[in-house]
């Protein structure tokens, strides 16, 4: 596992931060690894005939974990007003990035949040969101105490204190983190109270190869992602377990709710686009018939993985049919087809283009480069650090750049926001400034239809819009892979990679 900078829920916007804050936390609702909806504190809720108020009904069995910040070291009962002030937290942006997720709530000409009682909870929106209830599963939305806050301040990213299934016991920041057992959590498996494991430890190893060893060596009982594994070393060509590892460890693996693709800047009122060649459609499209996306996806990521020719949705999410929304696959009469649309056939004075990526993805973007090479089109890769790339990418200085999309929540809507015009950057996640009013109704439309069926179908439309004006290059969509010890029981997977540690046992 990688860094983690804060175990405050406010700060719950990577994958590693996520995985411990899960551990710690609990919000009103929770999903399972079927990404359905279900109750976690709120013990169930009703949603207002006009769809902007929500109303939640606490469990009344729900502590915070024993602490100093309490009254004898006791941790209290959970009630309705530390949700109130727990989401009006997230309403200061220098507090979380979650404000932008709350652009729904009305906040102006009444409570966003109310408690009547200790154990109801209201939220008001401006207007009908319906993919609300989702996001709310997201764990910048856990609860937590304001006597942890008044008393430690801005260290409560170290010292958190929450209800989750586990409690704080100590952090070496860049060495490891140990969690232990709360004994008053609220949840059971039958009769029996959860979780099951007396403590967890998680180890920060820098290095590949050292941290694939400790797993080799049964020190670590599980790793996470085709990145960490050494697959030379255990797996085949195929990506299947060797046979004389077959005995030691299994391997984990299931749809990943992550698109990666490279992205275009067309908005052609940019000094960085006027320019370019990649302001005509068919050099985007021609780019996306351009190279072998299965081929890649089987040599160069061991078959992990789905080669992206379909749209940008992943599959996992309801709307995701690769043969109702197709995508493009490689196709070398097209390519030379649109090259001569755009005037540049064979390439003929097509001016080269500049491709910015990362390290980790140099030997994929080589790959695309070789054989765009083969019709005239010249890339031009340009390596640069992933904090630098994202700047660039966010602040419209770079036209060419490789990303990646990990669902929020698990709604075609998080996907689709990337292109909503009104979500330019650097304030949005709109990189490629697209701008389509075809597509920015059905958007809008999609976010107050109930219907479920006909929100499919909106998201099928806006998907092939998307595919017709490229101005995405769809890659592939990721897969969870780990590898974990035989002798642990009961870690599930789940599309959004969620860690849930709650019901694992090691025998």
């Amino acid at each position: 596992m990688g860094a983690v900078t804060s175990l405050d829920p406010a700060a719950a916007v990577s994958f590693e931060n996520i995985s411990i804050v899960n551990q710690l936390f609990n919000g009103l609702v929770q999903m399972n690894d079927s990404l359905q909806i279900q109750a976690s504190i709120a013990k169930s809720w009703s949603i207002s005939a006009d769809e902007i108020a929500y109303t939640f009904n606490l469990r009344n069995d729900v502590y915070f974990h024993d602490n100093t910040c309490f009254p004898n070291g006791k941790g209290r009962k959970v009630k309705a007003s530390d949700f109130v002030y727990s989401f009006n937290r997230l309403m200061d942006a220098k507090v979380s990035s979650a404000t932008t997720l709350l652009t729904y709530v009305n906040n102006k000409s009444q409570k966003a949040f109310e408690a009547p009682n200790d154990s109801t909870f209201i939220i008001h929106l401006k207007k009908p969101f319906v993919p609300f209830i989702r996001i709310l599963t997201m764990k910048y939305f856990s609860v937590l105490p304001h006597e942890a806050i008044e008393l430690y301040g801005d260290d409560f990213r170290k010292t958190p204190v929450g209800t989750g299934p586990f409690r704080f016991k100590m952090w070496e920041e860049g060495s490891k983190i140990v969690l232990l057992k709360n004994n008053n959590y609220f949840e059971y498996q039958g009769a029996t109270r959860l979780p099951y494991l007396d403590a967890v430890s998680v180890s920060f190893i820098k290095d590949k190869e050292t941290s694939f060893l400790n797993f080799l060596k049964g020190t670590t009982d599980m790793i996470s992602g085709i990145d960490a594994i050494n697959t030379d070393e255990v797996l085949t060509p195929e990506g299947i377990i060797n046979d004389e590892y077959k005995s030691k460890f299994k391997m984990q693996t299931t749809p990943f709710l992550k698109t990666d693709y490279l992205g275009f800047i067309i908005d052609e009122n940019l000094p960085a686009v006027k320019n370019s060649p990649l302001k005509i459609k068919a050099i985007r499209q021609a780019i996306n018939y351009g190279f072998d996306r299965k081929k890649m996806v089987i040599y160069l990521r061991r078959n992990f993985g789905i080669a992206a020719t379909s749209g940008f949705i992943p599959p996992g999410l309801p709307s995701y049919n690769a043969s109702i929304v197709k995508g493009y696959d490689y196709n070398p009469e097209k390519v030379r087809q649109l090259l001569t649309e755009a005037g540049f056939p064979n390439g003929k004075g097509l001016p080269a283009i500049s491709l910015a990526t990362t390290e980790q993805y140099l030997e994929l973007a080589e790959y695309i480069q070789s054989q765009l090479s083969e019709f005239g089109i010249e890339i031009k890769i340009d390596v640069q650090k992933s904090s630098v790339l994202g700047e660039n990418a966010a602040n419209s200085k770079i036209n060419f750049f490789r990303k990646s999309w990990v669902a929020d929540y698990a709604d075609e809507e998080n996907f689709l926001s990337l292109f909503y015009s009104k979500n330019w950057s650097p304030k949005g996640f709109n990189y490629t400034h697209y701008s389509n009013p075809g597509f920015d109704r059905l958007y809008e439309k999609s976010l107050e239809e109930l219907n479920d069926s006909v929100r499919t179908n909106y998201f099928r439309e806006m998907d092939k819009l998307l595919i017709d004006d490229a101005p995405v290059v769809p890659l592939y969509y990721d897969e969870v892979v780990r590898l974990v010890q035989n002798n642990i029981v009961g870690l599930t997977l789940n599309p959004m990679n969620l860690l849930n540690l709650k019901r694992v046992r090691k025998n």
